[in-house]
């Protein structure tokens, strides 16, 4: 078996968390593709090493003060080094590090330089191998990542090699400067080194014990789930449910490898697993319900509007050319609401309402702001009868008006818009119906 493990910046924040790691690693032969995230908090007044990077690197490139900053970080290496007495020195990796940010290298090769330094002393701490992600990660000139020359390359570097470290989040452009992914890209890297090599699973350790079917900042202790299949984590993901970067599921899924996310703390937890497909049984009718608040709607009447061929491509087209993208879009007979994310629309607003009356010639535009979108997702709910009955009592029960309800075509998920101030009550309301009465 063939597993790769990535770790996040929680799980290799202090010497303590290494150590857990290797014991993690060395309970199992066949984690023997490491990829690390940067120093994450030590605790909650901490702050992540990336950010230190980011501050340093700006302050640098300014011509302002930054030494305090870069020996904060250097610090931050030192205690794990010597927490886990290792053998090591990084000054010529600061030195390099320092002559480059004074050169202006760019803040994706300053905010790179976390996973990097914890690649090294990985590899160091755990005798693999050590392959800069600069070497096997490819971006184009314009900063566009290269799925196929990735997996091309990694598989050919990997090929031969038992084990290996493989910092997460960054990559090379075509003139060796660093490309990075967005915030949490770790996950990409390692779904990507899982793919290249046709691993039987990608386990993705962090600080919690998988998904939970709410959030827990909402939901007291909420269940947590089982396994989950990619579409319903696509959908969870997409309205906010963040323990896995949503672009890291495309490399697997490609190849049907499982992902398992698993808790550094609590490594006998059997945490989630996400699978392209399963006949398991869910625990409850839903997987997962989350949703967003800072939603308005754009409320667009015209008598025998479904008889008007074009009239919903033409309301698209004005909110493309006001580089404007829409979240969601329910229509009736003789009305069409499209939900826009309410900072971006608030900007552009009149300009977009005049161009829907040059283009459409509407009876009346009306909108709404401070709404928020809410997914209630599960496979379950597809064998279930009355899923849209029993949300909307559970919200009636909690005295919630519902603006807008949608179901998708696979029976998969049910979309409900409701104002923001009535956002958390949802939630619980939507959970105890389907979760905690269950229990």
């Amino acid at each position: 078996m063939k597993k790769v493990v990535k770790f996040g910046g929680s799980s290799l924040a202090s010497a303590r968390q290494f150590k857990k790691v290797k014991a993690i690693i060395d309970a199992d032969k066949a984690r023997g593709y490491v990829v690390p995230s940067a120093p994450g908090k030590r605790d909650g007044k901490d702050t992540k090493v990336t950010d230190l990077l980011y501050q340093c690197y700006e302050a640098c490139a300014a011509g302002q003060s930054y030494k305090r900053i870069l020996d904060q970080i250097k610090k931050r290496f030192d205690d794990i080094i010597n927490g886990l007495d290792l053998d090591l020195n990084l000054d010529f990796e600061f030195d390099t590090i320092e002559e480059n940010f004074k050169n202006k290298a760019g803040r994706a090769y300053a905010a790179s330089r976390g996973e990097y330094l914890n690649g090294i002393i990985m590899s160091h701490y755990l005798g693999f191998p050590f392959v800069d992600a600069a070497d096997v990660v490819f971006f184009d000139e314009n900063g566009v990542f290269l799925p196929e020359k990735t997996n091309d390359e990694l598989e050919a570097r990997l090929a031969s090699m038992k084990q290996a470290v493989i910092p997460g989040f960054y990559g090379s452009k075509p003139d060796g400067s660093i490309a990075t992914f967005s915030r949490g890209g770790s996950d990409v890297t390692g779904s990507l080194v899982a793919r290249a090599l046709h691993a039987d699973l990608y386990e993705n350790w962090t600080d919690v014990s998988g998904f939970l079917v709410a959030d827990p900042r909402i939901v007291e202790d909420p269940a947590p789930i089982e396994t989950i299949t990619y579409r319903e984590l696509r959908e969870l993901s997409y309205m906010g449910a963040n323990v896995l970067h949503e672009d890291a599921i495309f490399p697997v899924r490609k190849e049907g490898i499982p992902i398992n996310i698993k808790n550094t703390n609590r490594p006998s937890d059997p945490g989630t697993m996400i699978v392209e497909s399963t006949s398991k049984k869910p625990s409850y009718t839903i997987t997962g319900v989350a949703g967003k608040k800072g939603f308005c709607s754009i409320v667009i009447d015209k008598a025998m509007m479904n008889s008007e061929i074009g009239f919903g491509r033409k309301v698209l087209e004005v909110l493309e050319k006001n580089n404007i993208s829409f979240e969601h879009l329910p229509s009736g007979i003789d009305t069409m609401t499209v939900y826009v994310h309410q900072s971006e629309f608030q900007e552009r607003e009149q300009a977009i309402i005049s161009g829907i009356h040059r283009a459409v010639h509407p009876d009346s535009i009306d909108l709404e702001s401070d709404l928020a979108l809410i997914a209630i997702v599960g496979r379950g709910m597809r064998s279930n009868l009355g899923v849209a009955a029993r949300i909307f009592a559970a919200l009636s029960h909690a005295r919630i008006n519902v603006k807008m309800i949608d179901q998708g075509s696979r029976e998969m998920n049910v979309i409900i818009g409701i104002r923001d101030e009535d956002f958390e009550n949802a939630i619980r309301a939507i959970y105890d119906v389907f979760v905690k009465t269950a229990l």
